[in-house]
This record gives C-alpha cells, sequence and structure tokens, in this order.
C-alpha cells in the first residue's frame, strides 16, 4: 500500500528525511520514524514508577512521616 501524506508540510519533512536518511523511499522513512518514537517512548519509565522515584528521593530529605502528626494543632500555634 503506498502512503500518501496530505499535509504539504508533512510530506515535504519525510522527503527532507528520506534524502537525509537515503531510504529508498517516504514508507519506509515513515515507517522507521514512527518504529524509533514508539521504541523511544518505551524505554520511558512509566509514571508511576517516576513518581515513585521522586517520592523516594524527597522522603529520602525530608525524612519520614510522621503518622501521629496533628498537622491542626501545629497550625493552631502559628
Amino acid at each position: 500500500m503506498a502512503l500518501y501524506i496530505r499535509d504539504e508540510a508533512a510530506a515535504h519533512l519525510a522527503s527532507e528525511l528520506q534524502k537525509m536518511s537515503k531510504a529508498p523511499n517516504e514508507t519506509e522513512t515513515v515507517r522507521c520514524t514512527l518504529q524509533h518514537e514508539i521504541d523511544s517512548i518505551r524505554k520511558e519509565p512509566l509514571l508511576r514508577e517516576r513518581v515513585a522515584r521522586i517520592q523516594h528521593r524527597l522522603s529520602a530529605h525530608m525524612g519520614s512521616r510522621k503518622p501521629d502528626f496533628d498537622m491542626k494543632h501545629f497550625t493552631d500555634e502559628m
């Protein structure tokens, strides 16, 4: 199946990348580019993993939470 890119700017970019990468055609250029992007995204850590790392660094910096801390009492004394 042939690839038809309607957007002129996108078609120009595909053509330019094809020439730079010496790909046989624009379809192969787009396929390789899409595969590269998919691989890059899959290598990124999941949001929950990134948040867990941030929480771990923050707790190491600030110390552990105190479960018996009374925020209302603390703010009332301010």
